[in-house]
């Protein structure tokens, strides 16, 4: 009788990555995926429709505001323009890593130069600040959440082979593969 049973616990030939112990990274796969270039468009997207707002219908609003919303404006459409470009570098830097011309390491050097985090949110002015840029402060905030969330699903460190458990359903493939194979 022939047990081609291997070290790892699984019962498995050998032949599957999570048999072998090797973790299947998702989150980096996650970078290749349709939902990822989703992201990236729309981060890019909000980018180009903000700057075209500051640059027109913002600046118009701006002119009929008081003394006090004036100076929440300029704070404020300041953040969002930081904020934007930030999470816009993460996004260029990400997909770079996706398309092979940067390698992991290099992106996640760059990446720590990041601030992904930012000021916290001032209702106080935003409550002074034109409608449009307000919708455009809160898309903001809601791609710098997403950004966030999978910055911190690829950042976190990769188990070692001594804390990876056995995966059961692997064990339980390996063993019916190798019934069949006995015939």
């Amino acid at each position: 009788m022939n047990d081609d049973r291997d070290d790892s616990g699984t019962g498995d030939s050998g032949t599957d990555e999570a048999a072998r112990g090797e973790m299947i990274r998702l989150a980096e796969r996650r970078l290749a995926s349709p939902a990822f270039i989703a992201l990236f468009q729309q981060g890019m997207a909000l980018v180009d429709e903000t700057a075209a707002y500051l640059d027109g219908e913002g600046r118009t609003a701006s002119r009929a505001l008081s003394r006090t919303a004036l100076a929440a404006y300029a704070q404020q459409s300041m953040r969002l323009s930081t904020r934007l470009m930030q999470l816009a570098s993460w996004l260029l830097l990400r997909r770079a890593v996706a398309e092979g011309e940067m390698s992991g390491e290099t992106a996640r050097r760059e990446a720590a130069k990041i601030d992904l985090k930012g000021p916290l949110r001032d209702m106080d002015q935003e409550s002074l600040l034109p409608e449009p840029l307000v919708d455009l402060i809160l898309r903001g905030y809601e791609l710098q959440r997403q950004i966030v969330q999978l910055d911190d699903t690829l950042s976190a460190p990769s188990p070692t082979p001594g804390e990876l458990r056995p995966n059961a359903v692997a064990g339980q493939i390996g063993r019916l593969r190798r019934a069949f194979e006995r015939g």
